[in-house]
Formats: C-alpha cells, structure tokens, sequence
C-alpha cells in the first residue's frame, strides 16, 4: 500500500469515527466516551501524515508508533461503546475490523522501519541497507579539510 492510499484510508476511518460519534445517545456516558473516541480516532490520520514526513528513521518509528498507540486506543473506545451497550456490536463491527487492519499495517511499517523481519508465512529478512554510490560534495570537502588539518598536526 502507498503512503497516499494508507493517508486515503485513515481519512476515512477518521470520518467513519465523526459519523459514529455523531450518532451516540446524548447521555452523559456516551458523551464521555465519544469524546475520547472521536480524538484518538482522528488522530489516527493526522499522526500518520506527520510520520511521512518524518526527517529520519527514527522520527518515522517514533510518529508511526503513536499511530499504532492512537490505533489501539481507538479500538479500545469502541469495545467500551459496545461493553457499555451504547452501541450494537454488529453495527461496530466493520470499523472495528477497519481500525484492526490499520493496526496491524501500522505495527508492519513500524517493524519493518526497525529492520525486523516480517513473521507469518512470506517471511523474509530484511534486505541489506547499502550506502549510496552517488557522493555528496560538501562532504567530501570536509572530509579533505579534516585530513588536511591532521597532516598539519602531525607536521608541527
């Protein structure tokens, strides 16, 4: 899946959560908790776009894990929805089974940042990580200042 289809997908999901918090009972529970769904669920999303545009690999393992945190935590609020009777199970079950998906996808990049390998039937090792070919003049000017420096030292 490309960056531009999972952003597609939990803008999606984002709204499907919009439209479920919109349609709880205005009891003070629902309230509640319909709030908290409603910001992790949009979260998801936003978090997501933030992590692709991350500056290192550590920054996109570090924003792509608060997806998966923000993921979780959403599924959690609609089996408290459910668990509370607010909402019918079988009405839930299709975004349940979305943010599921998303979940796993999510914890798949994370690991797959990391360098794990992947578990399950196509499991593989992570390919090599290769230096570029393709050298970058201000560093090799400063690699030539430094060697210059020491030859300097080492004269003196």
């Amino acid at each position: 899946m490309t960056p531009d289809e999972f952003k597609r997908r939990t803008r999606a999901f984002a709204l499907r959560v919009i439209r479920l918090a919109d349609s709880l009972p205005r009891t003070r529970a629902a309230e509640v908790l319909g709030r908290q769904l409603l910001r992790s669920g949009a979260s998801v999303g936003a978090n997501y776009r933030a992590a692709c545009r991350a500056r290192s690999n550590a920054d996109f393992i570090a924003k792509m894990s608060i997806v998966e945190e923000e993921t979780d935590e959403t599924i959690y609020w609609m089996q408290l929805l459910i668990d509370a009777e607010l909402v019918k199970a079988e009405a839930m079950g299709p975004l349940l089974q979305e943010a599921d998906e998303l979940l796993a996808m999510t914890v798949a990049s994370v690991n797959t940042a990391r360098g794990k390998p992947r578990t399950g039937r196509q499991a593989r090792p992570a390919a090599p990580r290769r230096k570029s070919a393709i050298r970058n003049p201000q560093s090799a000017m400063r690699e030539g200042a430094a060697t210059a420096r020491k030859r300097q030292q080492s004269e003196a």
